[in-house]
């Protein structure tokens, strides 16, 4: 994967999460998924679902305790997604 894939990963992040947040905080790749935005756990899961069918990968719960940021969930991506 190039530079211009993880680009294409944390725009798609930041579009989703805009849509799902019930803030009006600017998402930027430091931005906390969970304190920032407010995204609750149904819709991280529903969140997660949903990067999993537009990238075709599977992300393991238990590699979301580490993730905090935006970044942290782009990293993960796109780690998962150049493995694969």
């Amino acid at each position: 994967m190039t530079e211009n894939n993880y680009n294409e990963i944390m725009k798609l992040l930041c579009d989703r999460l805009e849509g799902v947040s019930n803030s009006n905080v600017q998402i930027t790749s430091e931005t906390n998924i969970i304190s920032q935005l407010s995204i609750d756990s149904i819709k991280l899961l529903n969140l997660i679902m949903e990067i999993e069918d537009t990238f075709d990968i599977s992300i393991p719960i238990n590699a979301l305790t580490d993730v905090q940021t935006v970044r942290e969930l782009a990293d993960l991506v796109y780690k998962i997604k150049s493995a694969s």
